[in-house]
């Protein structure tokens, strides 16, 4: 159990080809484009009220290096607030370059299962602004864009990083993401009681009865909620939410 940190809920641009988009299930052959300007839309977020921006290099991801620098940079010189970023971010050169974009966390995502040692460097290189992103299904971790399930469980990897300095670790049930179907606030709530990390919620937060449910487990470690989706479909209203959660 972590101490009680404000709950954020963060908006999420997902990048592919420089446009702004979102996935369902990670599938790259299932995206719904929302437009050519992730600068806009991210500056859309924070006039909303946004107090951090998830963006997931997509392209990186699935090709191990990272990519889309150019949207990424224009983000974060057109944001007062920070960003947080993952994909394809493979070693420490990778891990520096990014940040020196404006960047202010990486989030480690399949690395953290192949090479855990570099999370141990590069919290140690760069305190404070690394994240583990975790991918599970079932509550067993994922790899890879999600194509190979391990033998590895969600909370012995979270542990794994107990004392590296991670930032905070970032739960995504990937049979949820992108579908609207409600986050697994139980596997969350799993993960978060049993690590001093703090953990941020992804994958099917798609209301506002969702969002409280979240916020609900603060006091367990939970202290924020990642939200793509429904925030542009509009089945959650972000300026609301955020009201609500002053």
């Amino acid at each position: 159990m972590t101490n009680h940190l404000p709950f954020e809920l963060i908006p999420a641009i997902d990048l592919k080809g420089g446009h702004c988009v979102r996935l369902k299930q990670g599938r790259m052959d299932d995206a719904t484009d929302y437009g050519d300007d992730p600068a806009a839309m991210a500056l859309r977020w924070q006039s909303l009220g946004a107090r951090r921006l998830h963006v997931v290099d997509l392209d990186g991801a699935f090709a191990g290096k990272p990519a889309n620098r150019a949207a990424i940079r224009a983000i974060c010189e057109t944001l007062d607030i920070p960003v947080q970023l993952g994909g394809g971010l493979r070693d420490l050169s990778m891990i520096e370059g990014t940040l020196g974009l404006g960047v202010q966390r990486v989030i480690l995502g399949s690395v953290a299962i192949s090479n855990p040692s570099l999370v141990d460097q590069a919290c140690a290189a760069f305190p404070g602004q690394v994240c583990v992103g975790i991918d599970a299904k079932a509550g067993m971790v994922a790899v890879h864009g999600w194509d190979d399930v391990t033998d590895v469980t969600a909370v012995d990897l979270a542990r794994r990083f107990e004392d590296a300095g991670v930032a905070a670790i970032i739960y995504t049930d990937i049979a949820r993401d992108g579908m609207l179907s409600g986050p697994n606030i139980e596997e969350t709530v799993h993960l978060a009681r049993a690590v001093s990390i703090p953990v941020i919620v992804s994958g099917g937060v798609a209301t506002m009865a969702d969002v409280t449910a979240c916020a609900a487990h603060a006091a367990d470690g939970i202290c924020g909620a990642i939200t793509g989706r429904a925030i542009y479909e509009g089945t959650i209203d972000f300026a609301a939410a955020m009201e609500l959660l002053k």
